[in-house]
């Protein structure tokens, strides 16, 4: 309530309804006097830093401040201290604060009564959250998602923040900041762990990375990432590598690049700094090396989470979730009997660095393979150390869209040549979900992925029979794997397009084994997956014939709850677009044009109208992507538009097609009438009269005062039954018995 030194300003010095800029002064004053408050970093509301002449030469590293607290002010004496908590924790991760500054010690909260500390590394993980929708204003407390996050942490805050009373507790509160931010600046060093590690490489891209001597265009030939050196880096002692088994190790001065193998042994590329090592000391002297053991298996394990994404795109590192893992097992037990292990062989032919795998026992019947022969060197050490139940001699790096199998182990050849052990054969994967084509190409802001998809020898074998459907990274999987082992089960992660997309109709002519079981799950609970999109496990059994129609699905959400069942069916009718092409006019009077891009749910963003001429989101999209709205189609327009928008797309439906409508629309006047008066009010119906001349408006002039005479009157006069469509076989809200329209209701 009162910010003094002494009982008697206390008393007169009163901050219940001062204003924030003053409660944060005084804070500083009172308490931060020894310390520079004057920075300002991103959004965040009030900063303590170390004072210039208190920072030791080898703490500044680059040219920014040692942080010490990032806060969150407020003005009065009544805020929910972990709602403010809440707020600055929204508006770092919304910036991504963390990736452009050095986190600080403590987080803390205050107001005009009290102030509260939490430490940061208690509270990292939180931005590690990858389903999680920081894009919101972070002080709108009544945000669906700052209430999420706020029940998410609420008892983390509670257990790990230490809260003072300014008037009660001042001296308690002064020798806290003395012996925790002093203590800091005297013993600078961060120590690394598996919450931090991701942060820290961040920093290191930026100061390390460039002085290495390394060409990074011929790194990027030889597949050895950036990535591979930080590791190099990070788990080191003495500035040597404590791992023999990393593609790159740190001796000293230089690094040793693994290359390959030859009969003389391997072949090793040195590497040295451009700067005589000046970035890398300045930079190590802020972090203590190496991480403690027991984080050393994980943070290589989780090497996917540094890779870049085009890198992890192209080569399918996306890490599938322990959740996930046991729950597609557990799948696989229902159909193959709680002795599948020991009466199966799995083969997982995109392992990454193995996870899928956690779980299964029988060793000798698991084989593991991968493009990246940096994830093969993880998977060995994981043996070495005893945290990966695999043999060395069936972990081999392997191209699976490429390589001939005769390049596989000789025991695993056996097994695919042998018709009945082919039948015990499981192949087990989560695949690479890229494709020739991305979202943004559709919208204009993208461009095709070349060398992604369409350079591959399976690519060029099957892209005659599959079309569009090869341009899918895991399609090419599916479909090697079941003309060329055929009678094996196939147990797989991936999208639901195979099932309903009609770019997957020739696919789905072809690969024609039965699907005995799928369950469906949040794409966003996978790391570095993105979108709104459901990521299914499928389980195949490729030895019998069964052309795919419908199967009811399982439905989990992202904490593996169990939530509902969902049938997906193989659409019978033509797309909702074949439908709309029977009302294409290129006669009559044009009052706008409708984007109509996709037949699903995932494509609704780009399903717009405006004028033709300046459509959004069409791009170079063939078919009716760009429809004319006439006076002669606007029911039908109207009637599709509110089809594809009046259902909120989700991440279940994202995949859920549009279809050919029966006529019963034709005839019910009250649909029609809803339709057009969704149209006329929805969002994504952007006609302005800035642009050029608007024949969407419903009400008069007087109705609105509008200040002159529109330039066209096409909206009010249709309505009121004054214009017709001119083809008879269209039918119209303007009939004589719904020529009014209440538009206030």
């Amino acid at each position: 309530m009162q910010l003094v030194r002494k009982q008697e300003e206390r008393r007169s010095m009163n901050l219940t309804n001062a204003r924030e800029e003053e409660i944060k002064n005084v804070v500083a004053k009172e308490f931060f006097g020894d310390y520079d408050c004057t920075k300002i970093i991103g959004n965040i509301d009030f900063c303590v830093c170390a004072k210039p002449n208190l920072q030791k030469n080898q703490m500044v590293l680059w040219n920014e401040p040692i942080t010490l607290i990032w806060a969150e002010a407020k003005r009065g004496t009544k805020q929910d201290i972990y709602a403010s908590f809440v707020q600055l924790i929204l508006t770092i991760g919304k910036a991504s604060t963390f990736n452009k500054y050095t986190p600080p010690l403590f987080l803390v909260a205050f107001d005009a009564e009290k102030i509260a500390f939490l430490r940061w590394d208690r509270i990292q993980h939180i931005f590690l959250l990858n389903d999680f929708n920081w894009n919101i204003t972070s002080s709108d407390h009544d945000n669906k998602y700052f209430k999420l996050l706020y029940s998410l942490i609420k008892d983390n805050l509670e257990k790990e923040s230490l809260l003072f009373y300014y008037a009660q507790d001042e001296e308690e509160l002064k020798e806290f900041i003395k012996e925790n931010l002093d203590k800091n600046i005297d013993n600078h060093k961060i120590q690394i762990d598996k919450n931090n590690f991701y942060f820290v490489y961040l920093k290191w891209l930026e100061y390390v990375k460039p002085t290495i001597s390394i060409p990074w265009e011929d790194a990027k030939r030889m597949e050895v990432l950036d990535v591979d050196f930080y590791l190099a880096d990070l788990i080191s002692d003495e500035d040597n590598s404590l791992l023999d088994s990393l593609r790159v190790i740190l001796l000293s001065d230089k690094y040793k690049l693994r290359a390959e193998k030859t009969l003389l042994g391997e072949l090793f590329y040195e590497y040295g700094f451009t700067d005589n090592k000046r970035a890398y000391t300045r930079f190590w002297n802020r972090y203590e090396r190496p991480p403690k053991k027991e984080y050393w298996d994980f943070i290589i394990n989780r090497r996917d989470r540094l890779v870049p994404q085009d890198f992890r795109i192209r080569k399918g590192a996306f890490y599938t979730p322990q959740k996930w893992v046991e729950l597609s097992q557990r799948y696989i037990a229902k159909v193959l009997g709680e002795d599948w292990q020991e009466e199966y062989y799995v083969w997982d032919c995109a392992a990454g660095t193995g996870n899928l795998l956690n779980g299964l026992t029988e060793k000798y019947r698991i084989y593991a393979s991968t493009l990246d022969m940096s994830d093969v060197n993880v998977m060995q050490q994981r043996i070495k150390d005893g945290t990966c139940n695999l043999l060395e001699n069936h972990v081999f790096q392997f191209d699976f869209l490429n390589d001939d199998f005769s390049k596989l182990p000789s025991s695993l050849q056996e097994i695919i040549k042998d018709e009945e052990k082919r039948k015990r054969l499981i192949i087990y994967i989560n695949p690479p979900y890229a494709e020739a084509a991305t979202t943004t190409t559709i919208t204009g802001s993208g461009k095709h992925k070349t060398q992604v998809s369409n350079t591959t020898l399976t690519h060029e074998k099957y892209v005659g029979i599959l079309q569009k459907g090869i341009r899918e990274l895991f399609v090419q999987f599916l479909i090697r794997i079941y003309k060329e082992i055929p009678g094996c089960l196939l147990a797989e992660f991936s999208k639901l397009k195979i099932l309903q997309a009609s770019n997957f109709k020739d696919f789905r002519e072809v690969f024609k084994a039965k699907l005995e079981s799928l369950f469906l799950v949040p794409a966003k609970s996978f790391d570095n997956v993105s979108g709104d999109f459901p990521i299914g496990f499928f389980i195949w059994k490729t030895e019998k014939e069964k052309k795919f129609q419908s199967i009811v699905a399982d439905v989990y959400d992202t904490n593996g709850s169990f939530i509902q069942s969902k049938n997906i069916s193989l659409p019978k009718n033509e797309s909702i677009n074949q439908w709309l092409k029977l009302y294409i006019d290129e006669k009559g009077e044009e009052i706008g044009g409708m984007c109509c891009v996709g037949t699903d749910y995932q494509q609704n963003a780009h399903v717009n109208i405006d004028f033709l001429y300046k459509l959004k989101g069409a791009g170079n999209a063939k078919g009716i992507a760009k429809f004319r709205i006439t006076t002669n189609n606007i029911t039908v327009s109207c009637v599709y538009f509110s089809a594809r928008l009046c259902i909120e797309a989700t991440w279940l439906n994202d995949r859920d097609q549009f279809l050919y409508p029966n006529n019963s629309w034709k005839k019910d006047m009250e649909f029609q009438r809803d339709c057009l008066i969704f149209t006329l009010f929805h969002g994504q119906n952007r006609i302005t009269c800035k642009e050029g001349i608007n024949h969407w408006i419903p009400f008069k002039e007087e109705e609105v005062e509008a200040r002159e005479r529109y330039k066209s009157h096409f909206m009010i006069d249709f309505l009121n039954g004054k214009i017709k469509p001119s083809k008879e076989k269209q039918t119209s809200i303007t009939e004589k018995e719904k020529n009014e329209i209440d538009l206030s209701s």
